[in-house]
């Protein structure tokens, strides 16, 4: 692991905050002059470039914890970069991101937090802080000049982002201050049976069979949900809905949003989104959102796939017949997965209990249940309002009838399959 930023780094703190508060404050007309000046500054003397790193990584805790406080989290702060740089800022958001993670012990960051530092392989590779620019430069064939104009690009970047609602604790916040988003006992099983029967549901060639796979694994994650309402309503839990970000970005944001919206429809979550920022916010308990993040990853492939074969001839090419298939898409979904979550509710009401093999057995009906389902459903919507105060809804239009049709055939044959995107 790479030595910490250590003090007595002579001129090149200062300097580096100079260079930074330049191009923050540049308006664009005059950005480029504040990035030319500001990296010539930085890379003058090679002699100074090792104290420019150790400013860097020690300028980081302060850039990216500000980020933090903010409400953005990991994966955020790389999304941004996705969408406006390029992937030498990519590998530096990975590396700073890293360098400020060492502030923190494991143990003080949530289970998603960490999920997202594993997921970007953000760690420590230097050996020294000191030696960074140097070893990035050598591994990305970068000289000094272009290496601190990328450095200064990223920090304008990050440091121009607004505050956002926040989806979670930050990092080295006080145990009182966090609230419970753990993931409850048994969900991992459960998770890992929906996952099975996606995979069966990739693997087979046949469509109807496919199609009851996308449903079990819809009713597994209702009865799952059902389940844990009626521990808490026994309980009198107090555990209150958490929240999660998704990445919903172009081509055909607005489908793809409705298509997340029908998936957490169904679980009994709520989605907005922040068009601006290329994500939405899901709310909702945290077993649901751990399926509702699974379940709609799958069938964001599968309407890739499908839409790939879909249509006859260059219409099925054209923007209008893309976009009116993925909105067709989403409808169907959200009818098929609202009919699945009915079924099981209704069943678990009159006391039939689907277990995690996908087998059913009598119980008692619970009384509770429905009250407990309402209750949850109403902590998400005091949740939403709390988090989204002032909220717009928005419509998508669609303008091809063909693309309309092949849009819900498809999403009737819809099965789960591993992960891709969505491309012109």
């Amino acid at each position: 692991m790479g030595k910490r930023a250590q003090q007595g780094d002579g001129n090149a703190g200062p300097l580096l905050e100079q260079a930074v508060r330049s191009v923050l404050t540049a308006p664009e007309e005059g950005l480029d002059l504040a990035l030319d000046t500001g990296a010539s500054l930085l890379a003058a003397s090679a002699g100074q470039w090792p104290a420019v790193s150790r400013a860097l990584l020690g300028y980081a805790d302060t850039a990216v914890g500000r980020c933090w406080s903010a409400g953005w989290r990991p994966a955020d702060l790389v999304r941004v970069v996705r969408r406006g740089l390029k992937p030498v800022h990519l590998a530096l958001a990975a590396d700073l991101i890293a360098a400020e993670a060492r502030r923190h012990p494991a143990a003080g960051l949530d289970r998603r937090w960490q999920e997202q530092l594993r997921e970007l392989e953000a760690e420590v590779w230097w050996p020294a802080d000191e030696q960074y620019l140097g070893a990035f430069a050598h591994r990305h064939r970068l000289d000094r000049f272009a290496l601190a104009t990328a450095v200064l690009e990223l920090l304008r970047s990050w440091g121009r982002l607004p505050p956002i609602a926040p989806v979670g604790p930050a990092p080295g916040a006080s145990t009182a201050a966090r609230r419970p988003t753990g993931p409850v006992t048994g969900e991992p099983r459960m998770l890992a049976r929906i996952r099975a029967l996606l995979a069966k549901a990739e693997s087979t060639e046949y469509p109807e069979e496919a199609e009851a796979l996308t449903a079990k694994a819809q009713q597994l994650m209702a009865q799952h949900s059902i389940d844990e309402a009626l521990v808490a309503a026994a309980a009198a839990d107090r555990n209150t809905p958490a929240a999660l970000r998704i990445g919903v970005d172009n081509p055909y944001e607005g489908p793809k949003t409705m298509l997340l919206d029908a998936v957490a429809a169904a679980n009994r979550c709520r989605v907005v989104w922040a068009k601006e920022f290329g994500f939405c916010t899901v709310i909702g308990f945290d077993g649901d959102l751990d399926g509702v993040e699974l379940l709609y990853t799958s069938l964001l492939v599968q309407a890739t796939h499908a839409l790939n074969k879909a249509g006859s001839g260059k219409d099925s090419r054209s923007k209008a017949f893309r976009q009116s298939f993925l909105v067709a898409y989403a409808a169907r979904i959200r009818e098929r997965l609202t009919a699945a979550t009915e079924r099981t509710t209704t069943a678990a009401a009159a006391g039939r209990h689907l277990r995690e093999d996908g087998t059913e057995e009598q119980l008692l009906p619970d009384a509770r249940l429905l009250p407990a389902l309402a209750a949850r459903s109403a902590a998400v919507d005091e949740e939403v309002g709390r988090l989204f105060p002032k909220l717009v809804s928005q419509r998508v239009r669609v303008s091809d009838g063909e693309g309309w049709a092949a849009g819900r055939a498809a999403a009737d044959r819809a099965a789960l399959h591993g992960r891709g995107e969505i491309h012109n």
